[in-house]
């Protein structure tokens, strides 16, 4: 892909040459709350010399949680992956922010939607949406039986 989508605009635009490609990068977010930062490692590569998606779809759901989990107050499960778009690749050495935003609370599920910004190793300050994801969790009682959130 050689240009960011306009779905990716979030404030303030820069264009880069990122490894030969240019891109439009971005300003973080102002919506959402920023749940995690990670830096992917060559271990985590596929065999096209990127991050495996799968490895990225894992760190989604773990950044995922973190806001259902202050309304769930106990154990809870994911239940549903219902979008992932892999708008970029993630490369070693990007660092990874990750922002969630609670879309819809019922009376067992919470659904909550991931976006993924990337700092190119050699763009610093400039941030690229790289995934975005919805998801779905259920709070779970002992048994893994569903059970209502506290109100």
């Amino acid at each position: 892909m050689s240009s960011a989508q306009p779905s990716d605009t979030v404030t303030g635009t820069a264009t880069a040459n990122v490894t030969g490609t240019t891109v439009t990068a971005f300003a973080a977010p102002s919506q959402g709350e920023l749940v995690m930062k990670v830096i992917p490692l060559p271990a985590d590569v596929n065999a096209n010399g990127d991050i495996f998606g799968g490895w990225v779809m894992a760190q989604v759901d773990l950044a995922g949680s973190v806001l259902p989990a202050r309304h769930v107050k106990g154990r809870m499960a994911t239940v549903a992956v219902n979008e992932f778009i892999f708008k970029h690749p993630v490369r070693v050495g990007d660092i990874l922010s990750f922002y969630a935003c609670i879309q819809r609370v019922g009376r067992t599920s919470i659904t909550v939607q991931v976006e993924v910004f990337a700092e190119r190793y050699d763009a610093q300050g400039q941030y690229l949406k790289v995934t975005q994801a919805n998801l779905t969790y259920v709070a779970i009682d002992e048994q893994g039986r569903p059970r209502p959130i506290p109100r």
